[in-house]
């Protein structure tokens, strides 16, 4: 298995893929106690990654929507 990424590093679809992994080994168990720590706070490093991306799209949608329809990024009038 490669090196993990830096959650920081990662795409918000490679960190989703990432967590979906890491919860489905946590719910089907069979790891040690440090295992599951360790994939737990992996997990949770994730989860802020995927937070961080989905913040910084409503942002920007948000900024999107507070643009006045209708202007001339140019600024020229008719």
């Amino acid at each position: 298995m490669p090196a993990a990424s830096e959650p920081s590093e990662l795409t918000y679809e490679q960190a989703r893929d990432e967590l979906v992994d890491v919860v489905r080994r946590l719910e089907t168990g069979g790891t040690g106690l440090e295992e599951a720590l360790a994939l737990w706070e992996r997990g949770e490093a994730l989860a802020d990654r995927c937070q961080q991306w989905l913040d910084g799209a409503r942002a920007r949608l948000d900024a999107a929507r507070a643009e006045p329809s209708g202007s001339d990024p140019a600024g020229a009038q008719d």
